[in-house]
């Protein structure tokens, strides 16, 4: 036991449980390389830190120590191209508690990249599993004079736990062993999934078809989908949207249902498996981009593209159910958010429909970057997918290169760029598979009353906070009130003075005072010829009332010159009314319906005022 390396245990490549190992190590990373001080031998302490990354996925080449808390990392290069260096994944362990440190990775040579605009290398712990992005104000990426003037990517971290293994990369990892285990779970959570090995690659890595339809549906016209993921093996963010857009098809959710029932779903979710496993940043084992050798297929050299083609061009025969669109997911390293690379064409009405889709994707994802949409025809751009097999197959066939950004995007009612986490990716799967449905809508293929939302199942009941327990109100008698009116004016008589004749006065009230016609009012009414007048009620002067039995009205009267005494209604004021206790009849009388109209002025005596 003496000769055992006691830092064993920490290195995830020697770990059984690991995620992203299946105990084989990457060409030319560094293997649980232990960096001692100078002068120091023997056994390691904590604070020699211990880098790994000899798993799958992983990428470290070289270390060096620069100072006691500096450290110079350099990124392999891919397998047999030596110029693509920029994807890196590695661990770190045997740290002291509390050890601060300076990594500076020093031979990215894609110097243009999202790192000018806040991107940051993403952390992860054994204690603290999910990944997270370092603090910007402890990232620098600049040009530096002791690196002959190459962009270097600087960052410090502080370890916190002595314990921990730290790993950090470059976006969030997708192995090629994590994606088996995805498929193997898929398949069990519908019955219209269908997993089948379309080919193997150069070291015998199995190349997955997944076929997502109902296959027993005959009675409407069908259409296929093909989706082809992780052509770059450091663009793992497709691998993210892929996985997003085949849970989404496999729920049970019903544009789910309406897409499995119209439109047929091949998916490719790893073109090159190879170049995954071995830590590569875009090329295959042999050191080739596969997304610019469309036009030169190999049989030796791109055994995946050669199976991939002929799959299309069976599928483009089938008059059955016929080929209608390619996506191509990728995963961008210089810009932000959603958007699509297309085609442009000489036929007017191919183009229309060719730009149909990515108009909807805009209209459907908040994410979407109009501005970085493009439709060209690139002379160096002719071995992509998008431009070779638009050439060979069908005219009616469109391909697109979706792009999602590796590091964030922009909304309109947020400011800042947001990052992209996990969950976010696995959102804009979801929503290509919306805006399918919306597109094959609008081309009749899927009637427009089919259900497009989900059903209004009963979601999560909230839970209920605890409040103090109340006691209940007292309930009170309510007696009816009775039928009755009730004036809040007190009505007063004016002492008789003779006015001029002719002369008017309006009441304070607003009460008219009317008499019969011909025997006057007493008070400027002369011998009955003039109309009847107003007068004022002086405080202090009581009304005589009475109250009509028959129809239990109150009356105000009035004596007259010749002696005789008139009753007027009163005019009410305010009225509370019982409508349980009205009788036929008596809901005119509380509002007041018999009351006594006022006379209007002649035409006459108008035109005198206006003169």
């Amino acid at each position: 036991m003496e000769g055992r390396d006691p830092l064993e245990h920490t290195s995830l490549y020697q770990r059984a449980d690991s995620d992203d190992s299946d105990a084989e190590g990457g060409l030319g990373n560094v293997s649980r390389l232990i960096i001692r001080p100078p002068g120091h031998s023997g056994k390691a302490k904590k604070g020699h830190l211990c880098f790994d990354a000899a798993f799958e996925t992983g990428n470290l080449g070289r270390v060096d120590l620069i100072s006691e808390y500096e450290y110079d990392l350099f990124i392999r290069p891919d397998t047999c191209s030596p110029r693509l260096r920029l994807w890196f994944n590695f661990t770190v362990d045997n740290v002291r508690a509390d050890q601060r440190v300076i990594f500076n990775i020093v031979n990215i040579s894609k110097s243009k990249n999202l790192f000018k605009d806040g991107m940051t290398p993403l952390v992860k712990s054994t204690s603290k599993s999910k990944w997270q992005r370092i603090p910007n104000k402890q990232v620098y990426y600049y040009r530096s004079p002791h690196h002959q003037n190459h962009h270097v990517l600087t960052f410090t971290f502080n370890f916190d736990r002595e314990d921990d293994v730290y790993q950090f990369a470059l976006t969030y990892p997708y192995s090629y062993t994590r994606c088996l285990g995805y498929l193997d779970n898929l398949c069990t959570k519908c019955s219209a999934v269908k997993r089948e090995t379309l080919t193997s690659s150069i070291q015998k890595r199995k190349v997955e078809l997944i076929t997502i339809g109902d296959d027993n549906t005959d009675e409407h016209p069908r259409r296929v989908v093909v989706i082809l993921s992780r052509v770059h093996p450091g663009e793992s963010p497709s691998s993210f949207v892929c996985q997003g857009l085949m849970d989404f098809l496999v729920s049970p959710h019903p544009i789910a249902q309406v897409l499995r029932d119209y439109v047929i779903f091949k998916i490719i979710p790893m073109l090159n498996p190879d170049g995954v496993f071995l830590g590569n940043y875009r090329s295959s084992l042999m050191g080739v981009d596969l997304n610019r050798a469309w036009n030169r297929i190999s049989e030796w050299i791109h055994p995946t593209l050669l199976a991939t083609r002929t799959l299309l061009e069976t599928l483009d025969k089938n008059a059955n159910a016929p080929l209608d669109c390619i996506l191509d997911l990728h995963a961008h390293t210089n810009a932000t958010g959603l958007f699509v690379y297309g085609n442009t064409y000489d036929d007017v009405y191919r183009y229309e429909r060719h730009i149909v889709l990515p108009k909807l994707l805009a209209q459907h994802a908040d994410d979407y970057e109009p501005g970085n949409t493009m439709y060209n025809q690139d002379p160096h751009k002719a071995g992509t997918a998008r431009r070779h097999l638009c050439s060979i197959l069908s005219d009616h066939i469109n391909c697109y290169t979706i792009q999602v950004s590796m590091y964030g995007y922009y909304r309109k009612e947020q400011p800042g760029l947001l990052p992209y986490t996990e969950e976010s990716y696995y959102r804009v799967g979801r929503n290509l598979a919306r805006v399918l449905m919306e597109y094959y809508k609008l081309t009749g293929l899927i009637p427009s009353g089919l259900p497009d939302q989900p059903s209004n199942k009963r979601g999560r009941q909230s839970r209920q906070r605890h409040r103090q327990p109340r006691d209940p109100r007292p309930r009170t008698a309510r007696t009816p009130a009775p039928l009755h009116l009730a004036s809040i004016h007190e009505y007063f008589t004016e002492d008789a003075v003779e006015l001029p004749s002719g002369s008017r006065y309006r009441s304070m009230s607003g009460t008219r005072m009317n008499v019969e016609p011909g025997t006057g009012s007493g008070i400027g009414m002369g011998n009955g010829k003039n109309p009847p007048s107003y007068r004022y009620r002086s405080p202090g002067a009581p009304i005589p009332l009475q109250i009509d039995t028959k129809s239990n009205i109150v009356m105000m009267t009035t004596t007259t010159t010749t002696g005789i005494t008139t009753g007027h209604p009163i005019e009410p004021r305010l009225a509370i009314i019982d409508f349980n206790q009205l009788t036929r009849g008596g809901l005119d009388v509380a509002t007041g319906k018999n009351r006594s109209k006022v006379a209007r002025k002649s035409p006459e005596r108008q035109n005198k005022l206006r003169r």
